[in-house]
């Protein structure tokens, strides 16, 4: 996105300031917006980006309504941006879970969609979003439990685009104690999410007993996972660029002549690419692997394909493959 034609405010020095040190390096496009739920993370970021940006920030805050403190949080966004003289957009959506989806996923679509939104009718150019290193360290660990490939081990991007609209992370090199302590120095305080305690979550489990018994054994792990995070990444991003060269190489959809002309790992790297970048599916392993297979066995023209998918089914069509919704 192009920058600000107009006079960018100057950003305040940062000093040895943990939480403003990232956001004075980062730059961004201006005005931006600032990702608000009230608690101790996005108070630090959103006092913080007013410092290094007066004027030039406003507030967004996401009522879910899936929670009775949703209405307090409300409240603390509204006393919080008073206090900071910011502008505060409130967006109320309907989070509920579609059947077979977690409420976790449904939560966090509605609020990028919701954060979007806000944004580009208030004209911003970027959202900035609170999540630090604890938050990277969880995620990885998250992925690692549930065996994820180089996507998943990548971890959460610093930048990325979604519904129209940059979203930033500056704060992944932040442990997430020091924008609790800039938090409880702030006049106007936080709230505390309730849901945060609940160790039947499993990022909460990681977060109450795992991260300690990191800390305890290895006190530099948030550096070292956000530098394997990092190296994942960009493993990730030439698998995608020798994918899309392959595919190119086929006319934009798989061929199976063309797909047996590959390496197994590169028939499933570019069969992955297609499916995620023009059908929005994620396959499983179990199912990318019999896709693969099936795929060695269309040897004559009357072999027929037709497997489930993500949400539909890839289909034979004569030499080539396709992708039906279910």
């Amino acid at each position: 996105m192009a920058a600000s034609p107009t006079p960018r405010p100057r950003p305040a020095e940062a000093g040895s300031d943990p939480v403003l040190a990232p956001l004075r390096a980062l730059n961004p496009s201006l005005p931006l917006g600032v990702a608000f739920s009230g608690g101790a993370d996005s108070s630090a970021l959103l006092a913080a980006a007013v410092r290094a940006w007066p004027g030039a920030v406003q507030a967004i805050h996401v009522h879910h309504g899936l929670q009775a403190a949703a209405d307090a949080f409300d409240e603390q966004c509204a006393r919080a941006c008073s206090a900071l003289g910011v502008p505060l957009r409130t967006r109320r959506v309907d989070a509920k879970a579609a059947p077979g989806e977690s409420p976790e996923d449904a939560a966090r679509r509605a609020r990028y969609q919701a954060l979007a939104e806000a944004a580009r009718e208030a004209g911003l150019a970027c959202v900035l979003l609170a999540q630090h290193a604890d938050d990277q360290a969880e995620t990885l660990l998250l992925a690692l439990s549930r065996g994820a490939g180089l996507p998943g081990l990548a971890g959460m991007p610093a930048r990325f685009e979604r519904h129209g609209m940059v979203f930033l992370r500056p704060l992944l090199s932040v442990p997430g104690a020091e924008l609790r302590r800039a938090a409880k120095a702030l006049p106007f305080g936080f709230i505390e999410d309730p849901t945060n305690a609940d160790t039947r979550f499993t990022r909460n489990r990681i977060r109450h007993e795992l991260l300690p018994a990191l800390e305890r054994a290895f006190p530099s792990f948030r550096d070292t996972f956000s530098r394997s995070a990092r190296h994942a990444a960009q493993a990730q991003k030439l698998l995608d660029e020798v994918a899309a060269s392959d595919l190119a190489a086929m006319g934009g959809e798989p061929d199976l002549a063309g797909l047996r002309s590959l390496s197994s790992a590169r028939q499933g790297n570019v069969l992955r690419h297609w499916l995620k970048t023009t059908h929005a599916q994620q396959p499983s392993a179990a199912q990318l692997d019999e896709l693969l297979a099936q795929i060695a066995d269309c040897t004559t023209r009357g072999h027929r394909l037709r497997l489930k998918v993500g949400t539909g089914f890839v289909l034979r069509d004569g030499p080539r493959l396709r992708f039906e919704p279910g």
